[in-house]
């Protein structure tokens, strides 16, 4: 019988049919060979916790009971069926204040709202009520019906003796995520931020602990996992924590919320003057505050300031331009609200003024102000 050769073509098959045969083979009978031996992996063995690690586990642990989880909602009518229906308007977070189940968190997580509920961090769900609020802090205090023994109050610290590189930590709720933990440094100290109502909210803490959007309200914490302010806002050009987040001091805080928890509102010490805009000093080449009237019967009347007025020929006579209030300068009118804070009703304060290019000091006994 003859055989015939094979020619390259036939080689070139069986190279093929050699190759599909090991894919096959390597593919199916050796994992299966393999798979018998597979097991998971020993554990190495991890050690101790580092002492910065279980420092800051113990402070979550302490604190984060203290957060809240607030979500706000607006009342809508419908127009067929006149029923009132809610939608959902925003989220924050807020932390617990005493046991008499006061909540704090930030003016404009409520503002506009309808209706707002608490989430402790057990997870029940309280609705809330409106207390006080302060808008040029940026502060609100809510109040629920929880027991007692669910409420546990936040500790406070102090704003007065914090520094630049100190650990800083922030719990809230950032895009709905409750109970989150970022930490930071505080990063500066004396910001200025802008409130909803325009006025300068002073004195800041500055850090970069991540903060974003549904953080607003919730506690920044020192080391010891103590208070040391509100966290209210961000700079980011981008809407997301860009690593310098705002917060309001907690001095300010504990001087605010009894105010609001007693009268619903913040009691302002003043002169009983009406004061002229920042432009429109500036636009009078004034450096200070312009009083453009004195009200009748008022402290400041009482101790010879004078406003504004026309002359007989109907001339304009500027009033008297405050300079200092004690040992504060006084440029703008936020620096003048600013320095007015500092004190309470009825306490006597040195005020200068200049009048017809002369510098007067005239003590002025404060009174409460709207």
């Amino acid at each position: 019988m003859r055989v015939k050769s094979i020619g390259p073509r036939g080689w070139l098959g069986l190279a093929l049919a050699a190759f599909v045969l090991g894919l096959w083979a390597g593919g199916h009978l050796l994992p299966g060979l393999a798979a018998n031996r597979a097991a998971p992996r020993p554990i190495a063995p991890r050690g101790e916790l580092w002492r910065e690690e279980l420092a800051t586990i113990e402070l979550f642990r302490r604190a984060s009971p203290s957060v809240v989880y607030i979500t706000t909602v607006a009342l809508r009518r419908d127009i067929f069926t006149l029923n009132l229906f809610e939608i959902p308007q925003g989220t924050g977070s807020g932390f617990i204040w005493d046991r008499e189940g006061h909540i704090i968190t930030n003016f404009h997580v409520i503002q506009g709202a309808s209706a707002a509920k608490v989430t402790l961090a057990d997870h029940s769900e309280w609705d809330a009520r409106l207390v006080g609020i302060a808008p040029d802090k940026d502060l609100a205090v809510l109040r629920i019906d929880a027991p007692p023994e669910r409420l546990q109050p936040i500790p406070l610290g102090t704003s007065a003796d914090l520094q630049v590189g100190q650990k800083a930590f922030a719990i809230g709720n950032p895009f709905g995520l409750d109970q989150t933990l970022t930490t930071g440094v505080i990063s500066a100290l004396g910001r200025e931020i802008t409130s909803v109502t325009g006025r300068t909210i002073s004195g800041v803490i500055q850090t970069d602990a991540a903060i974003n959007p549904g953080n607003s309200g919730g506690p920044l914490l020192d080391s010891a996992g103590r208070l040391i302010g509100v966290n209210t806002a961000i700079y980011s050009p981008s809407g997301a924590n860009a690593g310098i987040g705002f917060a309001v001091p907690v001095d300010t805080v504990n001087r605010v919320v009894p105010q609001l928890i007693r009268y619903g509102r913040v009691i302002r010490p003043g002169l009983g003057v009406r004061v002229a805009d920042d432009a429109t000093a500036q636009r009078l080449g004034i450096e200070g505050v312009l009083i453009i009237q004195v009200e009748k019967g008022s402290p400041a009347e009482r101790a010879g300031l004078r406003g504004t007025r026309r002359d007989l020929l109907g001339r304009l006579v500027l009033g008297d331009i405050i300079v200092a209030i004690d040992n504060d300068p006084i440029k703008t009118t936020n620096d003048l609200f600013d320095a007015l804070e500092k004190h309470q009703v009825g306490d006597t304060v040195t005020v200068t003024i200049v009048r017809q290019d002369k510098r007067l000091r005239l003590p002025v006994t404060l009174q409460e102000v709207g």
